[in-house]
């Protein structure tokens, strides 16, 4: 490999900064065996100036933030300059000043983070911050959902109600929906903090009291706990026996519920009528999607018409109901409203729906305009600002000590240093993540484009000697392999899910040794590449030959051929249709994704016009 004079630092150390090197990898086994002496006395004692030099103080500083010292994080940020490890310095720091209520230091601070530095805790801390200066920034309607939020924001829930700024009613919705996704103890929690006058020490009781407000709540509890544990008709029935005695906006509230489960289970026409008998003002975000793909999978054009009219703009606004609006208004004979539609999604980016909207319009995708590619100059620029050094350096510890979890710093450093940046600043350093073999980084920075793009950093294709032996070798379409390796691993050999898959294409422990089985492996390192694509491709040729459709075979390959198959209908079905209504959400993304990539690549091998639709097909019936 050639390496760029700018980057002799980081790719062609010294031997003198070996010394550097192994104090950072022993500050970050300190950081992790919570060693706070060892590593102290690291950051006390590291050689100053060099490019990894403050990383073993900013390892300390975030554990003197766990142990509420304000000293140690202060001096940290007073003695760096801005930099993503200043501002997750910051980030933590501020949760706990707001935790403790100090607002004299965390109004110093808070204006010091950039917005993309915050999380959702630190900007509830702000917005409890300017609640107790008499102002309302915040936006409680996001926590009106079926999930649970951080501590500071249910503090900041709690302030607000008993403020007054948030009424009971607000706040008894979100507890029911804490209920609904089977969070008892804290929706126990937040009606006992804001004295919700409801008292829920009746559920999950055999016997309760419809008359008072905890009893209704309670069968409602039992009700959407019925549903959830998967007797939808069961809680249906116990709903209808008990509706007269709740009240409306309960039934309604149920109503919406079962709709959901239904839905999620595929039963559209019934979640269809269940959604017609909730109250539209009572959804959520997931609700409403799911409205939607009930009458998306039953082809009720203007019952999707109207639907996804009532939605939030935030969801009527994507480009998923952007696209399937334009569709209902097509299918309705009304193409003159759905072609301008269908152009606007179009030109949203080079995602599903926009290659959707390109077939609706008659336009097959091009890969190739705009593109352009970066000067040595423009690399070499890039390659001198020090956090893409910082994040080369960790990169190449992480490689060369066999220490992942220093990959993940490299990420963060990485994309910091991508904030802001120009298409051609992007594009060259995409090519300098090339060239360092940081592939997910160069995908990370060349997907950033807005109007001039690479496509062959965007879509690279690394091992491709090995990729084509086995996907001509076992018969499946290499474009399609390329578009799941980039999905599932983005060409990261080492790559581990929090669940135990491994490699490229992230096989779980007990694929592998099936797979393995099979084609006679008797050892193998389920991390080497050759074994790992060899292996890949086989199980993805097995369910394609099991399934007969790429999108099902996709679908199965990351949540199982049984679930693919059962989420297919009785009747054809067209594949953007069945992907847009896979009841999982990563793996309705992922097949979405996937088949999206493998499109791109296919052009990119010169197959010539792409077309998704056709690419994606139809999925029989089952």
């Amino acid at each position: 490999m050639q390496f760029l004079p700018a980057l002799m630092a980081v790719t062609l150390a010294a031997p003198a900064f070996a010394a550097v090197d192994d104090q950072v990898i022993a500050a970050r086994d300190a950081w992790r065996r919570n060693d706070i002496a060892t590593l102290n006395s690291i950051a006390a004692t590291i050689t100053p100036g060099q490019t990894l030099s403050a990383y073993p103080a900013y390892w300390a500083a975030l554990k003197a933030v766990d142990s509420d010292d304000d000293v140690q994080p202060q001096a940290f940020l007073n003695s760096q300059p801005d930099s993503v490890m200043t501002e997750r310095v910051r980030n933590e720091w501020l949760k706990k000043l707001g935790k403790r209520e100090d607002w004299v230091t965390f109004s110093r601070e808070w204006p010091k983070l950039a917005p993309e530095g915050s999380d959702e805790e630190s900007r509830c801390y702000n917005d409890l911050y300017a609640l107790r200066q008499g102002r309302s920034t915040a936006n409680y309607d996001a926590f009106l959902a079926s999930r649970q939020i951080p501590d500071g924001c249910t503090t900041l829930i709690v302030a607000a109600a008993n403020k007054g700024v948030l009424s009971q009613d607000w706040v008894l919705r979100r507890v029911r929906l804490l209920l609904a996704a089977n969070y008892l103890t804290a929706a126990r929690q937040l009606a006992a903090m804001t004295l919700l006058p409801v008292d829920l020490t009746q559920l999950s009781r055999s016997y309760t009291d419809l008359s008072t407000s905890g009893g209704q709540e309670a069968v409602l509890y039992d009700i959407v706990s019925r549903a959830r544990g998967g007797n939808i008709d069961g809680a249906a029935s116990q709903l209808l026996s008990v509706q007269n005695q709740l009240s409306k906006e309960r039934t309604a509230f149920a109503w919406g519920q079962l709709a959901l489960f239904s839905a999620k289970k595929l039963e559209m026409g019934q979640a269809l009528q269940w959604f017609d008998r909730a109250d539209p003002n009572q959804l959520t975000d997931e609700q409403w999607e799911w409205w939607g793909r009930a009458a998306l999978r039953t082809q009720q054009w203007p019952t999707l018409d109207r639907v996804i009219a009532q939605m939030p703009d935030r969801l009527s606004s994507s480009n998923t109901w952007q696209y399937w609006k334009a569709r209902s208004l097509k299918a309705q004979g009304r193409e003159n409203e759905a072609r301008p539609l269908f152009a606007k999604v179009s030109n949203s980016g080079r995602n599903f729906y926009a290659l959707l909207s390109l077939d609706e319009l008659g336009t097959s995708m091009a890969s190739d305009s705009r593109t352009e590619k970066a000067s040595g100059k423009e690399v070499a620029a890039v390659a001198a600002e020090p956090a893409v050094q910082r994040s080369l350096a960790l990169f190449n510890l992480s490689e060369n000590y066999r220490k992942p979890e220093l990959r993940e710093d490299a990420r963060r450093e990485w994309r910091w240093a991508m904030r802001g940046k120009s298409d051609q600043q992007l594009l060259a350093a995409a090519e300098l993540a090339k060239q360092q073999s940081f592939l997910d980084m160069a995908i990370y920075s060349a997907d950033r484009t807005v109007n001039v793009h690479d496509y062959s950093l965007r879509y690279l294709t690394p091992y491709r000697d090995i990729t084509h032996r086995y996907a001509n070798l076992i018969g499946v379409d290499e474009a399609w392999v390329y578009g799941l390796i980039r999905q599932e691993s983005r060409f990261v050999s080492v790559a581990r899910s929090g669940v135990g898959a491994s490699g490229l294409m992230q096989l779980m422990p007990s694929t592998a040794k099936w797979v393995a089985g099979k084609i006679g492996l008797g050892s193998y390192a389920v991390n080497n590449i050759d074994t790992n694509i060899q292996m890949g491709t086989w199980y993805l040729s097995y369910v394609l030959d099991k399934l007969g459709q790429e999108v099902l075979a996709t679908a199965a390959y990351n949540a199982g051929p049984s679930r693919a198959k059962a989420w297919q209908a009785d009747v054809p079905m067209e594949g953007a249709v069945y992907a847009e209504t896979i009841p999982f959400t990563e793996t309705r993304e992922y097949v979405q994704k996937v088949m999206t990539n493998a499109a791109y690549y296919a052009s990119g091998f010169g197959e010539g016009p792409q077309s998704l639709k056709r690419r994606i097909g139809i999925i029989p019936a089952k």
